[in-house]
């Protein structure tokens, strides 16, 4: 398989993952220094074969009460092999994120990955607020 997961930020293909996000559904026309600036800010999983990346995610936390799973994805070519399984398996075992009682994501269309990992609907949808400034 040859599978590397890697939170070195110096290992990040940043022209790859920005071409990547700026045409994802929850990302699109992020800009490349929105990228940049947001990776300088958070936890990043570069997932990569052969030294070539195909995959990344981000977590923006304070590593003890509270995660924000953001920006997970696998390219085209190497999806349904399990490796985004394999990337949310090292992100939730990732030492540093041990004592983090509080995860939260947003997906239109994985849900079926996340449950397996303990993800599920909020209960009390109506004690959660958001602000969206685009």
């Amino acid at each position: 398989m040859g599978l590397i997961i890697s939170t070195e930020k110096s290992k990040l293909d940043i022209d790859f993952i920005h071409q990547f996000l700026t045409n994802a559904y929850w990302a699109k026309g992020r800009t490349k220094q929105e990228v940049i600036t947001s990776i300088e800010n958070c936890l990043n999983f570069g997932v990569y074969i052969n030294d070539e990346q195909i995959g990344f995610a981000r977590v923006l936390t304070d590593y003890t009460v509270f995660g924000y799973l953001m920006d997970v994805f696998i390219i085209e070519k190497h999806r349904g092999k399990g490796y985004s399984k394999i990337l949310i398996k090292t992100i939730m075992e990732y030492p540093d994120l041990q004592k983090v009682h509080r995860w939260m994501l947003a997906t239109a269309d994985a849900h079926g990955l996340y449950k397996q990992f303990g993800f599920d609907s909020l209960p009390n949808p109506n004690l959660v607020m958001g602000k969206n400034d685009r």
